[in-house]
Order: structure tokens, then sequence, then C-alpha cells
């Protein structure tokens, strides 16, 4: 008896994605290469597709290890970072409201647009 093998729609079905979509995911090796001796319609193990962690946005963290993890906990601690600057740049902004300066010269120096520095002065 041979495994259960899908075409390439069925196997997009199977992830609810387009079919183009899992194509797509298959050249950049995201997904189960098709088995070989499939002629000219390319075939996959179900079996494999259905275990295969998918990519994309909305995927389980399940299937993530603890390298994925960790880069995810990166990720976190960046943004937390991130938050923190911008809370100390509009400090600043503030204070050079404060002191009479230009928005044109705090903003060249904060390296954001002017617009950028009229919205963080609303605070102010």
């Amino acid at each position: 008896m041979s495994a259960e093998t899908w075409t390439s729609d069925e196997c997009a079905q199977a992830w609810g994605v387009k079919t183009q979509t899992w194509l797509g995911y298959v050249s950049r090796g995201q997904a189960p290469r098709p088995l070989d001796g499939g002629g000219r319609r390319k075939l996959w193990d179900a079996g494999e597709v259905r275990a295969w962690p998918r990519p994309g946005a909305g995927r389980s963290r399940t299937g993530a290890g603890p390298e994925a993890e960790a880069l995810l906990a990166e990720m976190a601690e960046v943004a937390d970072r991130i938050d923190e600057l911008r809370a100390r740049q509009q400090q600043l902004l503030c204070e050079g409201k404060q002191q009479g300066l230009e928005i044109r010269a705090m903003a060249r120096a904060s390296r954001i647009s002017p617009q950028t520095a009229y919205g963080r002065l609303d605070g102010c």
C-alpha cells in the first residue's frame, strides 16, 4: 500500500493558503519538497505536509525550537528599548521646545522628520 499523496492544490488547502502561496513556500524551502518520480505533476507526502511546521503570519509557535524562542525574546527586548528611547526623545524634544529651539533643528538632531517631531511634541 502506498502513502497518501497530495497535489499542490490539496497541500495549499490543508495549510489554508492559496496554491501560489504554497508553491512559494516550497520554492523557499519553507515546505516539504515534492516526492521524486511524480512526473510533470508534483505530489507531496500528505503526512509530511501535515507534520511540517507552517511558516508565515499567524503560525503557531508550538513548533518553534529554543533558537526561535531566544530570537523572539531578543526582539521583545529591542522593542522595549525602542519604546524607552522614544520616550526619552520626546522628553528631549519638550526640553528643546521650552528652550525655544526650532523644530527643524530638533528633528534633524533626532534623525526624525519634522512631522514626527511635531507629533511627539503634542505630549508636552
